[in-house]
Order: C-alpha cells, then sequence, then structure tokens
C-alpha cells in the first residue's frame, strides 16, 4: 500500500505575481497535500491579496508597501465574500518579507522579484524549510552567504531551466556531469543585430513571445540579462564550474536545459513552456503531483530549433560568466546595476542598449576601484553584500545622470 503523503505547510512570498498566483493554483488543486499558512507580497494588490488570504484561510499576511487601514479593509471586505471569521495577524514593512519566511513552515516558496529577496531567502534557510527557490537574485547577489547556511538538499530551484537541471540530474552522479546547457528564448529580439536594437520600446521589450512576467524579469529576457544570472545560478546551484555551463537558444522552449554526462549522453527535460511544473515540483519535491500540467502532443508535427547566442548583439551573458568567475560581490554590483538600468529605460532616461552597456561600465569599475579590496572577491556578509548592491546603483545612477 501507497503511504499516504504527508501534508505540507508553505509560505507564499510574493504571492500577487505571476510565481505566486501560479503557486497557489498548485495548492488550490491539491488541499490534500499543501496548507498555506502565510503570504507575503509588495502591496500593488491589495484585494487580490486579501482574497488569497481569504480563501486559504491564511493565518499570517506580510505587506512591503501599504496603508494599514487599507490593509484592514480589504481583508475584512473578502472576509465577507468568502464567510471565513477573523482577520490574519499582520505585517507591514520593508521587512515583512523576512517575517513571513521564518514562520513554521516546511516550504518557503521565494517568489518575490529583485534583490529584496534575499533577507527572505536567509531567514527560511535559517529556519530550516525547504527553500522553493524562485528569487535568483537572492542566490546571485548572495553568493556563497547563501549557499554556506543551506543543508545538502535545502534548496530547491523554480526557475524552469534550473529545475529541469535538477530534474535531469537525477539519472547520474555528479562525478558524471561533463557539462550543464541552459536554454534561452531568445527573447522578443532573437535574430536582430545590435543596431537594429537601438530604437527597442519599453513596450516592445515587454512583449515576450512565450511568457506573461513582471516588467524586470521581461526586460532581463530580452537583454538576456535574465540567461546572464541563471548561468551565474546554475554555478551556485549545481556547483559546476562557468566554464561548463553552455547557453543555447531555443525560441520554442519545449526543452526546459540539459544535462551532458561524460559518456556522451545528454539528459533533457521536456515539456510546454510553462512554469506550472517547475512550481509544483518545488512546492512537493521530490515527489511529483498528478496532472500539473497538460503532456505535450506527440501526434502533432513539431519543429525545435537551436542556436548560439549572439555575444555581439546580446553581451550579458558573456559579461555574467565574467563576474560568475570573480565571484564575491561581483555578481551583486552586476545585479543591482541591471535593476536600475531596467527602472530608467522604462522611465525613458536611457536606450535599450545603455542598458548592459552600463552594467559592463559599472562591473569595470567596481574592479578598478582602489578603494575597495577584499570586498570585491569575498561575500561573506550581509552588510559586505548590501555595500556592494549600494555602491553598483549609486554608481548606475550617477553614470547614467540621475543624481
Amino acid at each position: 500500500m501507497t503511504p499516504t503523503p504527508v501534508r505540507r505547510d508553505v509560505v507564499i512570498l510574493g504571492s500577487t505575481g505571476s510565481i505566486g498566483t501560479q503557486a497557489l493554483e498548485v495548492c488550490r488543486r491539491h488541499p490534500e497535500r499543501f496548507r498555506v499558512v502565510a503570504l507575503s507580497a509588495g502591496g500593488s494588490d491589495l484585494r487580490l491579496l486579501a482574497r488569497q488570504a481569504a480563501e486559504f484561510e491564511v493565518p499570517f499576511v506580510a505587506v512591503a508597501h501599504a496603508d494599514e487601514d487599507d490593509l484592514h479593509s480589504a481583508l475584512r471586505a473578502a472576509e465577507r465574500v468568502c464567510g471565513r471569521m477573523g482577520e490574519p495577524e499582520v505585517a507591514l514593512g520593508p521587512q515583512a518579507s523576512t517575517l513571513a519566511a521564518m514562520r513554521p513552515a516546511d516550504v518557503v516558496l521565494n517568489g518575490i522579484t529583485g534583490s529584496i529577496g534575499l533577507m527572505p531567502t536567509l531567514a527560511a534557510l535559517e529556519a530550516g524549510a525547504t527553500l522553493a527557490l524562485a528569487n535568483k537574485e537572492s542566490l546571485i547577489v548572495g553568493g556563497e552567504l547563501v549557499t554556506a547556511r543551506a543543508r545538502p538538499g535545502q534548496i530547491v530551484p523554480v526557475d524552469s531551466e534550473h529545475s529541469a537541471i535538477a530534474q535531469s540530474l537525477r539519472a547520474g552522479a555528479d562525478r558524471e556531469v561533463r557539462r550543464l546547457v541552459v536554454t534561452a528564448s531568445g527573447g522578443p529580439f532573437r535574430g536582430r543585430g545590435r543596431a537594429e536594437l537601438a530604437d527597442v520600446t519599453p513596450q516592445a521589450a515587454l512583449a515576450h513571445p512565450n511568457f506573461a512576467m513582471g516588467k524586470v524579469i521581461t526586460t532581463n529576457s530580452a537583454t538576456l540579462v535574465n540567461k546572464g544570472l541563471e548561468v551565474i545560478e546554475a554555478h551556485l546551484l549545481f556547483a559546476v564550474p562557468m566554464d561548463r555551463i553552455d547557453v543555447v537558444v531555443h525560441p520554442q522552449q519545449m526543452i526546459h536545459s540539459m544535462v551532458e554526462f561524460h559518456d556522451g549522453a545528454v539528459l533533457a527535460q521536456l515539456g510546454l513552456p510553462t512554469m506550472l511544473v517547475p512550481i509544483a515540483l518545488g512546492l512537493s519535491w521530490p515527489e511529483r503531483l498528478v496532472d500539473v500540467e497538460t503532456p505535450i502532443d506527440w501526434s502533432r508535427a513539431q519543429d525545435w530549433r537551436f542556436k548560439p547566442v549572439d555575444d555581439e548583439a546580446f553581451p550579458a551573458v558573456r559579461l555574467a560568466r565574467r563576474v560568475g568567475e570573480a565571484g564575491g560581490t561581483y555578481p551583486a554590483v552586476y545585479n543591482a546595476a541591471n535593476e536600475e538600468c531596467v527602472e530608467a529605460f522604462h522611465a525613458g532616461a536611457i536606450g535599450f542598449l545603455d542598458i548592459v552597456d552600463t552594467i559592463a561600465h559599472v562591473v569595470d569599475d567596481w574592479a578598478a576601484s582602489p578603494d575597495i579590496t577584499s570586498e570585491k572577491t569575498h561575500a561573506g556578509d550581509v552588510e559586505t553584500v548590501l555595500a556592494a548592491d549600494g555602491w553598483a546603483r549609486r554608481r548606475a545612477q550617477a553614470l547614467l545622470g540621475l543624481t
């Protein structure tokens, strides 16, 4: 007789975003497997957050930016509709998501966007929960600070590429791995040369061909900064050297990533270009849930293509390799400069090509600064990481003429 799986208590950080709403859909379909014990959100959609809290009878709700009266009003309104009695405990302010991550739970899914996810990531690891990590920036920025605090197997990747690698790695021993191959859609501008990217608008950059994501991640996909971050993430997650991690453009995104073993075999994880399977696996790892996604229709003819990354038009991956090899706080500098540049691009202050050009300039300045020594190659504490992050943001703003 198959034993009944234990129901897991789950915290979802970034519950009103794309990852968070899909994670709650998984929980909705499998109430016998998951109990949602805390939610956190930035505060841009209090009504949705309140509906989520009421539907799942969540005892703790955390919001980074919200008026307390507005939040309680939204919670009361949702409770009346759902028939729930009593409001949840509430935390407000910049530390709210960190407090949510510290709640007793089996799994914390970090679906926050950006480096602000670092402290919640560290809090979840410290609390002992399995960390289902969709917030790649916290691992990239934290680097050794994060990996040193995680026990073996405590971090389960939710990015589709890294979930695919984790699934494929189950077919062999670590010593048998020759290289990792991370696939990329190429974004909305694949095939264009550098000159053709000069006049790209923010609206065009947000038109991803396969996924509906937030502003930052979608723009990162267009510049391929996202793929650069994923190369660093793969290096940190799987302890594979940077020079053994390849990137290949695969527009159809049916192959989510691959592992090449030393006998020449290549194992890949295939599936529709959606996030449901990696999100569900993040919550249930290492078990699989039933009927999470529609399988590929093999009765239909399909054309899957692959091509190398154009490093001249899209230099973000090449720059990320340099940053990842340097280690220490260099990835934090890369990420922080990018976040500032993306905001400036969408504000109309800079052009599309200026994003990665400015990141490269900031990284070069970090390397050349005579006032910064050990902080460059060592990121052993939160203060050092945050100092590098802050420096990169200020430098990017200065280069862009925003200060």
